[in-house]
């Protein structure tokens, strides 16, 4: 059995990524925020968290990547047009090669959790094109950021369909 989803008011005090209203652009015919863009935005904002345990967003160009692998996602509440959102990252978890990560979409405008994405991503050598071990900083902050993660006051509400191999 998985934890509870976190409260708005658990995940609010996490760093915000990814803040901005949902633009009328990226609304569906129901109205409401397009089912692709949830995992877009929820992306974004994992990436602007990645900043700080070493991985910077041009990354590649000094000849390494991070690639998804897998995810899981879960629609708690819709956003709609207008509606102001962030993204908060939780790390869990990290291999040799990869890591394993919740992103929360908060609707800011009505206070509650929209949007939950779990993600394994991989270190990826780009000169290889292949999976590689972390660099040793890298692999040092990310264990850092997964040690003072796990202080959260809340268990994690992992899917179940996702692990670290």
């Amino acid at each position: 059995m998985t934890a509870p989803h976190p409260t708005y008011d658990q995940l609010a005090p996490l760093p915000a990524y990814a803040e901005q209203p949902v633009p009328i652009a990226f609304e569906d015919v129901n109205g409401h925020l397009n089912v692709r863009h949830y995992t877009g935005i929820a992306s974004e904002g994992l990436d602007e968290a990645l900043v700080g345990v070493g991985i910077p967003q041009n990354w590649p160009a000094s000849g390494h990547a991070c690639f998804s692998a897998e995810h899981h996602l879960t629609y708690l509440a819709e956003l709609r047009t207008g509606d102001r959102m962030s993204a908060r990252v939780r790390l869990l978890g990290r291999a040799e090669r990869a890591a394993h990560a919740l992103v929360y979409l908060l609707d800011e405008s009505h206070r509650r959790l929209s949007f939950v994405m779990e993600e394994i991503l991989l270190h990826i050598d780009m000169e290889t094109r292949r999976t590689a071990p972390w660099p040793e900083d890298v692999a040092a902050a990310l264990d850092r950021r997964i040690a003072d993660d796990a202080t959260l006051p809340w268990e994690p509400d992992v899917s179940g369909s996702l692990a670290l191999r």
